[in-house]
Order: C-alpha cells, then sequence, then structure tokens
C-alpha cells in the first residue's frame, strides 16, 4: 500500500509535469470523506486548472488518461472517478490495502520510519529552567513537546541529540541564594526582614533546613556539594541551592520520564571563554558600535525592531549575549541543524538571536535555529482553576500535575504509587501534545482520571488493551492453535474485504505520512491526532466484526490485521512517550 501509493504520487508528478513543466507543487493524496469515493483522492486537476486557464473537470480527465497508460498502477487501481469541482477519486484492488499489513510486519518497531534525515546531527534543546524552583507545567509542555519532537525527527534519520541549557547565572541565581539565607536566618514571607524579589515557595525552606544540616549535593559532574551551614556565606548557600534544586529538577524530568543527552552550563560560556570570543567576533565584523558608553549590536540590519546593546555601561553583558553565544557553540559543535522549545514569552528573543549569528559572518542560515513556542497550560481541578501550589508557592508544578492526573494518595504501597505515577504520567505527557504548541491549553484532571472515551489518552491505551485481550481469550480458547505462529503468518490477508477491515488498512498506511509530516512541521500532535483516528476505527471494526469466528482462515486472517494494529498503536504511542498497557 505504501509502495504503491509512492508509485501514485510519482506517476500524478509526471502527469502535472508534462501538462505543465514549471509546476513545483507538493502531490497530495487524501482519504475521502465518505468511503464510496473510494480510497484515496487528489486535487491535482484543480492545482493545474488556473495556470492552464481550463476548466479542471477536464484536467482531471487528462491526469487520468496518462495514469492509465501505467501498467503498474492499471493492476492496482480498480477504477477511478471525477468528483465534484475536479476531485479525482482511486478506488483501490482490495490487495493494494491488504499488503499495508505485511509492510507493518516487515516494519515492526520500525515502521513508517525514514532516512530522510541521513544520521545528519541535530539538536533539540527544550525545558532550558532556571535551576531556582521545581518544573513547573509551562516546563512541563516543553518537556513532552520537546521529547516528542525529538522522537519524531528520530525515526525520519535525525541523529538527535536532546540538550538541557542551565541558565545557572545572573540575578535570578543571586535572588535564590538571598532567599535561602532569609529562610536559613529564621525569616519567612511576611517578616519585615524578608527581601521583596524572594522566592517563596516551601521548597526554600527545604533548601535552608538542609544547609543549616551541614548535607551534601551532587553538582553537575556528580561531585559534592557540602553545605557548612553558616547563614553568612552566600556563596556556600548559592552552590549548595543551585545544586540541590538540579537535583529536584531531575528528579522531576524523571518522573516524567525525560532523559537528556547533555546538559550545558550558562555560567560555562563566561569560563570557557565563550561570551567573549562571540563578543569579539562581532566587534570584528563591523557591526558594533559604541553610544552612551555602552556597546551596541546593530541588530536592524538583520530584521530586528530596533538595535540592541551588548555589553552596558557599567561592563556587565546584557542576556541576550551568552544566548548568541550559546547558539554560537551550537554551531560549532556540528550542530547545523538546531530546534529550540520555548514559551510563547521568549518570542521578542528570536530576532535578536538570529540577528547576533548573522552579524558573525560565519554563513550561519538566517532561519537557524528553528524555534516552536508554546503557550501555557491552565490547570482545572474540580472544576476551579490552580493557580498555586505548596511545593512551588506560586505556580503548579509537573509532579503535582502527574500526582493529580495519576490519582496518587498517600495511603498507597509502592506498587500502587508506581502504577499511579505511571498513569498520571501517560496522561500528562498526552495531553501536552494533544494540541498545537501556538494554541492555549486548559488541562483538565478530572478528564485526564476518567475511563471514558472522552479521556483521549484512555480511549487509545483501552484500544491497544482491548486488542491484546483478543490475544488473550484466543490462546485461553484454543490454546494449540494459538501456540502455532505460523497460522498468523500465513494467514490469508484477501479475506479481509469488509468496510471497516478496509478502513483500518488505510489508516495503518497513513502513519509513514503523519509521521513525516509531524517531523517537517515540528508538530507532534498529528501523532496524537492519529492515535485517535487508529483508535477510533479499530473500536469501530469490533464492535461491527467478530475475531474469534468459527471459520478459521477468516479468523487468522482478523487476527493478523489486528497484530498490525498493535505494532502501530505501540509504535505511535512511544513516540508521545506514553505507554501501551497490556491490560486496562
Amino acid at each position: 500500500m505504501i509502495e504503491f501509493t509512492a508509485r501514485l504520487t510519482t506517476a500524478l508528478q509526471q502527469a502535472a509535469t508534462a501538462l505543465q513543466p514549471e509546476f513545483s507543487d507538493s502531490i497530495e493524496l487524501s482519504r475521502p470523506r465518505s468511503d464510496d469515493h473510494g480510497e484515496l483522492a487528489s486535487n491535482l486537476a484543480m492545482q493545474l486548472a488556473k495556470p492552464l486557464k481550463r476548466n479542471p473537470r477536464d484536467v482531471a480527465q487528462q491526469i487520468i488518461d496518462a495514469l492509465r497508460t501505467n501498467a503498474d498502477l492499471a493492476e492496482g487501481i480498480a477504477r477511478t472517478e471525477i468528483a465534484g469541482p475536479g476531485f479525482i477519486n482511486f478506488h483501490l484492488h482490495p490487495a493494494v490495502l491488504q499488503q499495508v499489513i505485511v509492510e507493518v510486519e516487515q516494519g515492526a518497531a520500525k515502521f513508517g520510519h525514514s532516512r530522510a534525515g541521513r544520521e545528519q546531527p541535530m539538536l533539540v534543546e527544550f525545558v532550558s529552567a532556571n535551576p531556582t524552583g521545581p518544573l513547573h507545567v509551562g516546563h512541563g509542555r516543553q518537556g513532552a513537546l520537546g521529547d516528542a519532537i525529538a522522537a519524531v525527527l528520530t525515526t525520519q534519520g535525525w541523529a538527535v541529540q536532546r540538550e538541557f541549557y542551565y541558565n545557572d547565572a545572573g540575578v535570578q541565581i543571586q535572588t535564590l541564594a538571598l532567599s535561602v539565607q532569609a529562610r536559613a536566618r529564621g525569616y519567612k514571607p511576611g517578616d519585615a526582614q524578608w527581601p521583596e524579589s524572594a522566592y517563596n515557595g516551601d521548597y526554600i525552606a527545604d533548601i535552608a533546613r538542609d544547609f543549616l544540616a551541614c548535607e551534601s549535593v551532587p553538582d553537575d559532574q556528580g561531585q559534592p556539594i557540602v553545605a557548612n551551614g553558616q547563614a553568612d556565606d552566600l556563596d556556600n548557600i548559592r552552590r549548595f541551592a543551585v545544586a540541590y534544586l538540579r537535583r529536584e529538577q531531575d528528579l522531576d524530568l524523571k518522573t516524567f520520564g525525560i532523559r537528556f543527552d547533555n546538559y550545558y552550563l550558562e555560567s560555562s560560556l563566561y569560563t570557557d571563554g565563550r561570551v567573549e570570543d562571540a563578543v569579539q567576533r562581532l566587534q570584528a565584523s563591523g557591526h558594533t558600535y559604541e553610544q552612551d558608553g555602552a556597546l551596541w549590536l546593530r541588530t536592524t540590519q538583520y530584521g530586528d525592531d530596533k538595535d540592541r546593546v551588548m555589553r552596558k555601561s557599567d561592563g556587565t553583558y546584557t542576556y541576550f549575549v551568552p544566548d548568541v553565544a550559546y547558539h554560537l557553540a551550537k554551531w560549532q559543535r556540528g550542530f547545523h541543524r538546531a530546534v529550540n522549545i520555548q514559551g510563547s514569552d521568549h518570542h521578542g528573543t528570536i530576532a535578536r538571536v538570529r540577528a547576533g549569528l548573522q552579524a558573525l559572518d560565519l554563513g550561519i542560515p538566517t532561519g537557524y535555529p528553528d524555534y516552536v513556542l508554546h503557550k501555557m497550560v491552565t490547570v482545572m481541578r474540580g472544576g476551579q482553576e490552580v493557580k498555586i501550589s505548596k511545593r512551588a508557592g506560586s505556580y503548579v508544578t509537573v509532579r503535582d500535575l502527574i500526582e493529580w492526573s495519576g490519582g496518587v494518595r498517600d495511603d498507597m504501597s509502592d506498587e500502587q504509587r508506581q502504577a499511579a505515577l505511571q498513569r498520571g504520567r501517560d496522561a500528562v505527557r498526552f495531553f501536552l501534545v494533544s494540541r498545537k504548541a501556538d494554541t492555549e491549553f486548559v488541562f483538565d484532571v478530572d478528564l485526564a482520571l476518567a475511563q471514558s472515551d472522552e479521556n483521549p489518552v484512555y480511549y487509545v491505551q483501552y484500544a491497544h488493551a482491548r486488542v491484546n485481550s483478543v490475544f488473550e481469550q484466543w490462546a485461553a480458547r484454543a490454546p494449540q492453535e494459538a501456540a502455532q505462529p505460523a497460522l498468523i503468518e500465513q494467514a490469508d490477508l484477501s479475506l479481509l474485504i469488509a468496510p471497516r477491515e478496509r478502513a483500518l488498512q488505510l489508516t495503518l498506511a497513513r502513519y509513514p505520512q503523519v509521521l513525516a509530516a509531524a517531523a517537517q512541521e515540528l508538530a507532534p500532535h498529528q501523532v496524537a491526532f492519529y492515535l485517535r483516528d487508529l483508535a477510533a476505527d479499530f473500536h469501530a471494526f469490533y464492535n461491527a466484526e467478530r475475531v474469534l469466528v468459527d471459520e478459521l482462515p477468516l479468523r487468522h486472517a482478523r487476527l493478523r490485521l489486528l497484530r498490525a494494529v498493535r505494532q502501530v498503536m505501540h509504535n505511535a504511542l512511544a513516540v508521545l512517550g506514553v505507554s501501551a498497557p497490556q491490560r486496562m
């Protein structure tokens, strides 16, 4: 089916260029809304009609006539028809559809994968939270998006590395140290001595308690940072607090099921001389100037709305300078394709970072790096918006969301708690990638807990578990039969001609296109949409047809179809970082 679709696309491209040699648009094959209109449809005639100044139905007929000269295609197309203003509908022979089951079996866990990326290096940077507090739900959306984007890019042959950029330098780190110091001295929010800009969450009190107890935590190299318990030693407090929160964030990420290949410290840009080197390169390029005691970069030459200060009159650098240095480091490390997943509040930084990279005159492309900006998340629980967390003080944390969505309770055993955390993790990850990144998202905790068709992750996971239950029933009813894999391997696929069976095969065949589009557009929500469609088609099939029928050839053919459905469901869920449960 997939190979046939590729041949049909090529033939359509050839027909288009024969009619209009300069034609360069992409060829799209879609699934008609009605099963009566066939399995595939093309709007190519309407694309060509305007430049050719002809009736699209006449153009459609010419395309069909050209396709009929292709003997390979004729064997797979039962008939064609022109519909509406000029759509070309293709009715395929059943054998073409049934071939997708063989393709799934051959591809297994890599079904739908492509080598389009040619193993070129690709860096995906996401989460990149300041080490000043627990990860909030915005970081959670970044985490789910970034991990899924990295996964879909990997399926398309890119050599992807996931990177976390630690903003461990700057004013916010000083604020963290002063907050912990105030707690260590016995002050709390509301006291006259409490710093106005301090962080107020309970986690600050936890850090201060462990600091006074002279605890130790590992730094980014695994070396212990030992607290000396002296509240006047702000430097020791700062190093201990940063290491403490890095550990806490790592635990949150582990709970969320997210791993990184590399952690990059903002502070290293200064200690390694990369910031100074970037400034010197920009000065040497001739795109800087001095004014009012400050060093400026002419970012307006590269599309920014105004020039930007690089070095202030007091000698300190503005925040966008280390950003430029960091992205220069990405380029120099060989990542000539990079993607940043960030909150929409970072929109203003895109133009100036890209301008800084262009001003280096190193041949870095104008659109480097790519950005995926996401809107924030509103959390609803019990019909009310949740705005704060006791743990964090002013926002809901990722850990809160996972625990709430999994129904974690204090009275649970360790095994029950782990199962609940898995449910919560699955719900949070699926929900947070189920919408386009640039749309507002309301996370309904009550919906995440619901065991109903209204809960999208439950709906999909239940479909997978339901497929598995069919195989368990088969093994229980006919153990000797189920112990013979060859019965499934050699099942006669030509028996799969029922409408719901054809619909399932068509949906299976869409999966490679979904992966390719999700990677091209950096849009993993397309995989979530696809899973809903596949689950819906499976549930419709299950309700319309019996699988374990008495006729053995048909039973084995349908089991072979369901085995392919289970494989693709498992593959797509894995791309989103969601488990595929055997039972529910």
